[in-house]
């Protein structure tokens, strides 16, 4: 094995310095675009925390009027609850800061579990091809704040692995924090069982070792039950699962490289450099990566977790032997201490800069704030036909949509029906019209609806510009 010193003084302090700062940069950057909320979902998770704030974690609807009180599993209420709180205090600037904490997170749990495995420029490497993938996927949205509790989970779980050991009881509370999160926490059992297959594989299956990670898979089964939504919050991610009506929904889809070109080319560059390396995974390693790897080309979604367990295993498999650090004589503080501070200080500085230079949310479909404005008040309370994306900006603004990013709660009929009246459907739509006795719509510009109520008498254009089109009924039951 190679042995690398690690430098004393004023150098050490730089080097140790470096990785904080450079990832404190990359996370301003990277939440300083204002496509973090360019999705509709952004903003009935924002109301949903801030909701929840005042009644409680709620059980049924409590914002559409075709849905209201219907049975509801607000399975991600604590991220909500953290966007929210955010809202209130800074507005957007406040939820972009969260933004921009969950990936100084994410970055420096992968810079703290390969700094000592590979080189600086593989780490840097490694990093920009995550980025690469996860980019698509950078929305103020819950899923955003699992990553680091992802990428920490799985660095825990092979740091202990390569170490002989199964990790401590306590660790897996971690599962109990991830179900209370994202409907994605059955992923952290499949990471727990892979990375104890090679752990005891290269142990023989010793008696002791199996013994402790059959503890700590047990624990973690256990720990992901304590859920505040209960039996409905361990169902939910395979309910959601058996819905009919997924693929209308873009990260539902199968990936495809017409709308995900950079994943593919991450993809096949990585093919190519392990092929070039000749490397060696480990069969639970094996098995976990081609599984992630089927979930990305079966929904686009799964993308992003495939990323982050990736960088987390193959650097150090493409990186060839693992070096060993020479312990040297410091005075002063030690190298943990460092990075540590420089972490928190980094976070701070962090905050800091992003409420300073807060992000607005450019007007579009995802934020149709011109048009909203525009809603005539004696509408605002009145029942309302909307596209999907706008359900979200609606019920931050205090307005009961008629459909929104909850298409779980929802349900494949309803939401069947819904586009097939996006689509131009008559019928459909004035059964809607009179059974939930619409008042006004509001669709994109151009859509077959939209060009439908222009032609009819008994709908007027109230406002029109490059992002929402808004109709009102004229007499009977607009009146």
């Amino acid at each position: 094995m190679s042995r690398v010193a690690i430098p004393s003084g004023r150098s050490a302090l730089r080097d140790r310095l470096t990785l904080p700062l450079v990832i404190t940069v990359a996370a301003f950057l990277l939440s300083s675009r204002d496509a973090i909320f360019d999705d509709g979902d952004v903003s009935w998770h924002i109301a949903t925390g801030r909701w929840i704030l005042r009644h409680g974690i709620p059980t049924a609807d409590p914002f559409s009027h075709t849905m209201a009180g219907h049975p509801w599993v607000a399975h991600e209420w604590l991220p909500d609850i953290i966007f929210g709180a955010a809202f209130n205090l800074a507005g957007y600037g406040g939820v972009a800061a969260i933004v921009a904490l969950a990936l100084l997170a994410l970055f420096a749990i992968l810079g703290i579990a390969l700094r000592r495995q590979v080189a600086p420029a593989t780490l840097v490497v490694a990093t920009l091809a995550m980025v690469i993938v996860l980019s698509p996927f950078l929305f103020a949205r819950p899923h955003v704040l699992v990553w680091p509790l992802l990428a920490g989970w799985t660095a825990m779980l092979l740091r202990y692995r390569d170490s002989g050991r199964a990790p401590p009881l306590p660790a897996a509370l971690l599962m109990t924090l991830w179900t209370n999160m994202h409907g994605s926490f059955p992923l952290g059992l499949a990471i727990a069982g892979a990375v104890a297959l090679d752990a005891l594989i290269v142990a023989g299956w010793a008696r002791p070792l199996l013994i402790r990670w059959l503890w700590f898979g047990l624990a973690s089964t256990l720990a992901a039950l304590l859920n505040a939504n209960g039996i409905d919050g361990l169902t939910y991610p395979f309910a959601t699962l058996g819905m009919q009506t997924l693929p209308a929904i873009q990260e539902w889809n199968p990936s495809s490289p017409a709308d995900t070109p950079w994943f593919y080319a991450a993809f096949i560059a990585v093919i190519a450099l392990a092929l070039h390396r000749g490397i060696r995974l480990r069969p639970g390693e094996l098995l976990l990566l081609l599984f992630l790897l089927a979930m990305a080309f079966i929904q686009v979604r799964h993308q992003s977790w495939l990323a982050i367990v990736a960088a987390l295993i193959l650097p150090p498999r493409m990186a060839g032997p693992r070096p060993t650090v020479e312990a040297q004589s410091t005075s002063g503080m030690s190298a943990k201490a460092i990075i540590i501070i420089g972490f928190a200080a980094s976070a701070f500085l962090l905050v800091a800069l992003r409420l300073l230079f807060p992000v607005v949310p450019a007007d579009t479909g995802s934020n149709p704030r011109t048009a909203l404005a525009q809603v005539p008040p004696a509408l605002r309370a009145r029942p309302v036909f909307n596209e999907y994306s706008f359900g979200g900006p609606l019920i931050l603004a205090g307005i009961r949509p008629f459909i929104d990013g909850r298409a779980d709660m929802y349900g494949d009929h309803f939401f069947r029906d819904y586009l097939a009246i996006l689509g131009g459907e008559p019928e459909l739509f004035d059964k809607a019209v009179e059974r939930y006795r619409i008042a006004w719509t509001m669709l994109p510009p151009g859509s077959a609806l939209a060009r439908r109520l222009d032609r009819s008498p008994d709908w007027r254009r109230v406002h029109a510009d490059r992002s929402a089109v808004i109709h009102a009924r004229t007499g009977g039951a607009a009146s």
